[in-house]
């Protein structure tokens, strides 16, 4: 990175609260000019809007979800500004998902009819409503006020169980609106991978940490590293199989329960990540080196 580069990275414009202004003032313009531009008068046009909106807000939770793992991959002074701008990426994001609530409250309370016949669906209803819950927590606990009321170890696991939820919860949309759905977009196979990309460095950076003190046996390696490869083609392959792999998940009963109203259930967007984090437990089964 050259030396102008690393300027432009320390200026207060792009740091902190000058960063979150930025970005929040030019996000709220965008919304108020996309508003001009639907029917908010109908059911469709708000709906559009809650769509809109939460294409703003992906980008940033992933962005939140990547930066520990990008910074300890690769450091440098780009991944370091990343880090140290965490925190303001989050609230970014928390903007862009207030004005999804803005028009989840129209939606609510002014096209009733069209919510409840058009778009509601239990299951989703349950994984916004904790994705809110888990947000304003989130918020709360970013400033001292909050922070204060947990212990360090109360505040970690908060902050990394509220992050997942809230990558899973696009992630999983979509997976399967190319999965299932009949007319991808070119913004569902961005975020998809993107998505996929963020817990991706999260493995690989957890993989780097277990097996820094130590060596790895050849054949765990070689194990481990074919487990990755699968996991790697398995989130291509599933995108085609998603019917087999739904009816397989739920031929039985409680299964198929669950996945009326348990948030994610059967976990069919994650597969490809659980197999290459099991890959990777294999491969970086480290030993003491003498």
């Amino acid at each position: 990175m050259t030396a102008d580069s690393k300027s432009l990275l320390r200026l207060d414009i792009v740091n902190g609260w000058r960063l979150f202004w930025l970005i929040s003032v030019a996000m709220s313009i965008v919304m108020v000019v996309a508003m001009t531009g639907v029917d908010l008068s109908t059911g469709s046009g708000v709906s559009e809007m809650i769509g809109f909106s939460v294409r703003w807000a992906v980008p940033f939770i992933y962005i939140v979800m990547a930066a520990s793992s990008v910074r300890y991959l690769f450091p440098n002074p780009f991944t370091l500004w990343w880090l140290r701008n965490r925190k303001i990426f989050g609230l970014c994001f928390a903007v862009a998902m207030a004005w999804q609530g803005l028009f989840i409250f129209m939606m609510s309370v002014w096209f009733r009819d069209y919510y409840y016949e058009d778009v509601y669906l239990l299951r989703d209803e349950l994984e916004g409503s904790t994705g809110y819950i888990f947000l304003v927590a989130l918020v709360l606990t970013s400033f001292d006020f909050g922070r204060k009321r947990l212990s360090a170890q109360q505040w970690r696991v908060l902050h990394k169980t509220a992050v997942y939820f809230l990558w899973a919860y696009p992630f999983s949309v979509y997976w399967w609106n190319l999965s299932y759905y009949g007319d991808p977009q070119p913004i569902d196979y961005l975020f998809y991978w993107s998505g996929f990309a963020a817990v991706a460095l999260r493995i690989a950076a957890w993989g780097k940490r277990r097996q820094a003190n130590g060596v790895t046996p050849p054949l765990f390696k070689l194990s481990g590293a074919t487990i990755i490869a699968l996991g790697l083609i398995w989130s291509v392959a599933s995108l085609y199989l998603q019917d087999q792999v739904t009816a397989f998940l739920t031929a039985a009963a409680w299964s198929a329960t669950l996945e009326l109203w348990l948030p994610f259930w059967p976990l069919e967007p994650f597969l490809s990540l659980f197999i290459i984090g099991a890959g990777t437990l294999i491969a970086t089964r480290a030993t003491v080196d003498p």
